[in-house]
């Protein structure tokens, strides 16, 4: 693309996963397979049935409003939005556009990409009622209303972002930030995150702050996967290049289109002009109400550490790499496991190259969740500490990790069953090393002539004799030794 540069914003809902409730009902928030088994007459539109603000979803939208550097509202508003579609009861969504603000407007979001930092402006944060989710075979839908209700946050950003890696990196950020701050698991497997993407390219030497020199947008909508929105922001950019080459590009009309992960490609769904008339008015059964100023700075003192604080500490304190720290902070259960070994005493380096080595890459390969890993952090330390005091080599600890994940047992026990300390004992390496060498005179000749690769020839056979328990460090410096007396 070296000719055009792309203008991309992103519109990402993210579900508030940690409340009791629904937004405006007392049927429960809680993720769960069965259909239709979290509702109540308020989720399903009856007939003089009346919505209540569930009071820990507002703070924890406020929450996410703050640490967004967002202006915030003097009173809450709840608006209708009126549009009919089969997963919305009511035939109107419960949300909040601009009556005065929502929960926010005009903040930023500063984030890593490849080393380099990015600032994304914030256009505003809202709470809404999420809708119904529907699934649609050959020959008919269902739909389930456990969602229906679900407090869902709309974070709408400005078109700040110039390719799919910044958009990723943006969410992944936004993502860790719901997670670290309590507000919602993110859980993209449950649902909890989608995104709407709004692309446009424009030539290259064109300035990006003057709106005028924007090309056609074009929306995609409902993306499930971070994965998902790469792949369609690439596609999409390499489709309008393509329009733009053919000199079609301007004939192109603003429209929305949809990601298809089986082709690959993103397929046009309806033409979309500037101003939908979704017809808003302030939702009647719920009087506006002030935000106490008292409350905000509340909320704002419980604000968690968060992970830009988590990523500096590991570099400037820990001593990490850039590279190493954003895989730690990548996710807040890794983050957590990481921060459990530096209580306990593990050094961070070893803990860190233990956690994104081995413990990552089997749980990415058994696709498991942190927190469904069986080697703990106290194990962990076990691990470590029997490497350091000789009790096993580098090579084992590899082996006994796998095998204690695979058998369900403490490393400490795992180790004595399988017979596998090593024999650190000075006097009785010493009495097998003195055995082998006076059974090979003319490979010790070898080596004073200067072949020092035999060294190595001796290590292996002290490594057969004490079948692989002789500690190798020990045993390279006893034999050196010995061999130097004769």
């Amino acid at each position: 693309m070296a000719k055009y540069k792309a203008c991309i914003g992103l519109e990402m809902h993210c579900e508030i996963s940690e409340t009791n409730t629904k937004v405006f009902s007392s049927a429960a928030n809680t993720y769960s397979d069965v259909p239709n088994s979290n509702i109540r007459p308020v989720d399903m539109a009856f007939p003089g049935t009346l919505p209540v603000v569930n009071k820990e979803a507002v703070r924890k939208s406020i929450m996410a409003s703050l640490i967004l550097g967002c202006k915030q509202p003097e009173y809450m508003y709840f608006e209708r939005k009126n549009y009919y579609y089969p997963d919305l009861p009511k035939g109107y969504q419960i949300t909040q556009e601009t009556k005065p603000i929502p929960v926010g407007i005009y903040g930023k979001l500063t984030f890593d990409c490849n080393g380099e930092q990015k600032t994304v402006r914030i256009n505003n944060l809202h709470l809404e009622e999420d809708a119904a989710s529907a699934d649609h075979t050959g020959s008919y839908s269902t739909i389930d209303y456990n969602r229906a209700g679900v407090p869902l946050l709309e974070l709408v950003t400005e078109p700040d972002l110039r390719s799919a890696e910044e958009a990723v990196n943006f969410l992944e950020t936004m993502r860790a930030i719901y997670q670290y701050a309590g507000i919602s698991e993110a859980d993209s497997k449950k649902g909890q995150i989608r995104c709407d993407v709004n692309v446009s390219i424009m030539d290259e030497d064109k300035d990006d702050t003057n709106l005028e020199n924007y090309g056609t947008k074009i929306e995609i909508k409902n993306v499930n996967s971070f994965g998902g929105v790469r792949d369609a922001i690439n596609y999409e950019i390499e489709r309008q290049i393509e329009l733009k080459e053919d000199g079609k590009y301007d004939e192109m009309e603003q429209q929305t289109r949809r990601w298809d992960e089986e082709s690959g490609t993103t397929i046009y769904m309806r033409s979309k002009v500037d101003a939908i008339d979704y017809k808003y008015f302030v939702e009647p059964n719920i009087p506006k109400f002030r935000i106490d100023p008292a409350w905000v700075e509340k909320i704002k003192s419980e604000i968690p550490e968060l992970p830009m604080e988590r990523l500096e500490k590991y570099q400037e304190q820990f001593g990490l790499s850039a590279y190493d720290a954003n895989i730690l902070v990548k996710e807040k259960e890794v983050s957590d496991y990481f921060e459990e070994c530096i209580k306990l005493g593990i050094d961070a380096k070893s803990a860190s190259n233990w956690i994104t080595t081995r413990i990552l890459g089997h749980i990415n390969k058994e696709n498991l969740q942190m927190r469904e890993i069986y080697i703990t952090p106290a194990m962990l330390k076990d691990l470590i500490e029997m490497v350091s005091s000789n009790q096993i080599s580098s090579k084992q600890a590899k082996d006994l990790f796998y095998k204690v994940l695979e058998d369900k047992k403490e490393p400490k026990v795992l180790a004595k069953e399988l017979g596998m300390e090593q024999i650190a004992s000075d006097e009785e390496l010493r009495s097998i090393i003195v055995k082998i060498l006076d059974a090979n005179e003319e490979n010790i000749k070898k080596y004073k002539e200067g072949r020092t690769n035999v060294l190595d020839y001796f290590v292996g056979q002290v490594m057969k004799e004490t079948r692989g328990k002789a500690n190798p460090a020990l045993t390279s410096s006893i034999l050196i030794e010995e061999i130097g007396k004769r």
